[in-house]
Parts: C-alpha cells; sequence; structure tokens
C-alpha cells in the first residue's frame, strides 16, 4: 500500500518534471517558427503591443501536456476523451492565432472541444444539496452544466492572459494546488494531470515572464483553461458537493471574479461580451502606473492565497463527523482572513487608488481649461 502511494506521488513528479523539460526546449523552437510563418502581427492593449514578440507557444505547451499524459497515464476512455478534447481546444486557438476566428466558429469550436469529454463520461454526474442530500443529475443536465463550466473557464483564461507570465503563471499556481487536492482525495489520474500542467506552465514561464520572449497566444490559453476545467470536473466535480465545489472556485477565483467583473461592464455599457477592452484588473494595474512586472506579481500572490484558502478548505475542516477541532477551525480562520485581506487590498488598489489618481489629472485639466 505505501509503496503504491509512493509511486502514484513519484509518476505526478516525473510527469511535471517531463512537461518543464518538454516545454523548456520546444518553446525557442516554436517561437523561431511562428517568426518564420509571420505569426506576430497582433493588435495588444497596453504594454502587450508588441508586434515583433511570436506567438503559438500554446503548441509547445500542449507537447509538453500531451506526451508526459501519454506516457504516465492509463489511455482509458475518459483520458483519450480529455486528450482529445484538448487537441481540438489548441487547434481552435492556434487558427484563431494565425487568422483570426469570428467570436462565433470560436465558440462552436470551443463547446466542441467541451463536448468530447463529456461523451468520454467526464461531466457531472450528481450534486449534494445542503439539507436533502445527493442527488443524480439527468445525463443531459450533467453534460450541458459540464460543457458550460469547461468553455467559460476556457475564456476565463484567454482573457487573463493580458500581460507578460500573467496567466501562466496563474494556471501554474492552479495545477500545483489541484495536484495536491487530487492526492489526498485519491484521484491519481487527475494528480498527474494536474501536475502535468504545473511542469508545462513553469517551463513556459521561463520564456513568457516580462519581457517576454513569446505569447501563448489563444492555443496555449484555450488549452489551460480547457485542462484545468476538466480536472475540476473529473476530480473534484464529478459527484460534486458544496464543499468540493468550493476548491476550485478558490484556485480559480482571480480570472472568474476578472472575468465576471468585465463583462457585467460590457452588458452594462450594452457592449458585445466578446468585444475586447482595457477593464481586466491586469489593464487597472497598469493605468494606476504599476508596472507590468509587479502587476503579475501582485495578481500571483492574490492567487496564492486562495490557494491556501482552497487547501485549508481540503485539509482542515472545522469539524469531522459532528466533532469541532478548533485547532483546524484556527487554520481556516487565518487562511480566509488572508484570502479576504488581500482580496480588500486588490479592490483598495483597483478602485481607491485609481480614484486618488484621477483628482490632480481633472484638477489640471480645470486649470488649463481656466
Amino acid at each position: 500500500m505505501v509503496w503504491d502511494q509512493l509511486t502514484d506521488h513519484l509518476e505526478v513528479l516525473y510527469g511535471a518534471l517531463s512537461a518543464l523539460a518538454i516545454v523548456l526546449v520546444l518553446t525557442p523552437a516554436v517561437g523561431r517558427s511562428a517568426r518564420y510563418l509571420r505569426v506576430i502581427e497582433r493588435k495588444q492593449e497596453g504594454e502587450r503591443d508588441r508586434p515583433t514578440v511570436p506567438r503559438l507557444g500554446g503548441l509547445a505547451i500542449f507537447l509538453g501536456v500531451l506526451v508526459p499524459s501519454l506516457a504516465f497515464l492509463p489511455l482509458g476512455g475518459e483520458l483519450r476523451g480529455v486528450l482529445l478534447g484538448a487537441a481540438v481546444a489548441t487547434t481552435i486557438g492556434a487558427i484563431d492565432d494565425f487568422r483570426g476566428l469570428p467570436w462565433y466558429p470560436k465558440l462552436a469550436g470551443q463547446i466542441l472541444a467541451a463536448a468530447i469529454p463529456a461523451g468520454f463520461g467526464v461531466y457531472i454526474h450528481s450534486f449534494t444539496f445542503p439539507f436533502i442530500g445527493a442527488h443524480e443529475l439527468p445525463k443531459a443536465v450533467g453534460i450541458t452544466l459540464s460543457i458550460m463550466a469547461i468553455v467559460a473557464l476556457m475564456n476565463m483564461v484567454n482573457f487573463l492572459d493580458g500581460l507578460d507570465g500573467l496567466a501562466a503563471g496563474v494556471c501554474a499556481i492552479s495545477g500545483a494546488t489541484f495536484c495536491v487536492i487530487e492526492l489526498s482525495r485519491g484521484q491519481i489520474g487527475a494528480a498527474i494531470l494536474a501536475g502535468i500542467v504545473f511542469g508545462a506552465c513553469l517551463g513556459f514561464l521561463r520564456h513568457n515572464f516580462y519581457p517576454a520572449t513569446i505569447f501563448m497566444g489563444d492555443s496555449g490559453a484555450l488549452l489551460l483553461g480547457y485542462t484545468l476545467a476538466t480536472i475540476s470536473v473529473q476530480g473534484m466535480l464529478k459527484t460534486a458537493a458544496l464543499a468540493t465545489l468550493v476548491l476550485p472556485l478558490l484556485v480559480l477565483a482571480v480570472p472568474v471574479l476578472d472575468t465576471s467583473f468585465v463583462v457585467a461592464k460590457r452588458i452594462k455599457n450594452r457592449q458585445p461580451i466578446y468585444q475586447a477592452d482595457a477593464r481586466h484588473l491586469h489593464h487597472r494595474f497598469i493605468r494606476i502606473g504599476f508596472s507590468q512586472r509587479r502587476t503579475v506579481l501582485y495578481l500571483w500572490t492574490w492567487c496564492g492565497t486562495l490557494a491556501l484558502a482552497a487547501l485549508a478548505t481540503r485539509f482542515y475542516p472545522p469539524h469531522h463527523r459532528g466533532d469541532w477541532d478548533f485547532g483546524n477551525v484556527a487554520i481556516d480562520v487565518a487562511a480566509g482572513t488572508l484570502a479576504v485581506a488581500f482580496s480588500l487590498y486588490v479592490v483598495y488598489i483597483v478602485e481607491l487608488v485609481k480614484l486618488s489618481s484621477l483628482r490632480p489629472r481633472r484638477r489640471d485639466t480645470q486649470s488649463r481649461a481656466a
């Protein structure tokens, strides 16, 4: 039993290290190929407007995920579905990187990618409702909810990819956190895949952190969002309880909150939700005067505090079989306080600091007008 557990942990480590090495080696070659193919012209916002930097880095990430998965994961039906969907997600993103796709074929491709693992059995089968208990979900409902969740997270990571290293770092933190949680739950396949995502993102950060020499593009952002979402569905949410649902929402809170805020603003202003703008959190940090590097480090730290809160929720539940453990309560409170405090600090920066910086500008404008 102990030997089997040690072997499982080593497979997670080997998968992560293999993904790290593959992405480290292949990313420069992919960058040179992208330059040769002229996949570098793209209108970006803010400091990302650097047409000399190639994209298509997602192709290196895809190979970094695919090869270790084939080596260390059993090729069962669910895995085949996950990998096939990953290939579709990467292909759709690569086509968009090459030519630029209108929103409707791009969304259709995302739905197709999300539907493939659902067709192989990776979908939410049941849900545990508070005070009611566990109930099986109709297959059509479970598949629909799973597809919606996967497509939503694909787009959230894509929206987050606005500064060098931001999306890759957040996905690395998420992958590492999911890996630890899945290992604790005995979901070895999901843990290995999460570890592979962590290794691939870490390898890509070597070339993508500011100043980036390559961007992941939609091919990488859609792939990472898809993979993290399928890990959540396959491991934590397949038979979802309310407490289990909290874990991926906490870990992925940064892209979820960022996208929710931006979409709400676009709806309020009667703009298409797929239309790019500069309302994302990282854009607001830049407008206040933060550097790219400092902005990314702040958002990584925020994601890390939320990940710690998720781990505390998993490993230190406040009670067990009706008996409260005050040590665990203290740990949960400390982790939750840290996450909430840093979240409020981010709100303070993007809202109050912004307002204080706008007042001198208004006074200068009024004095010039006078």
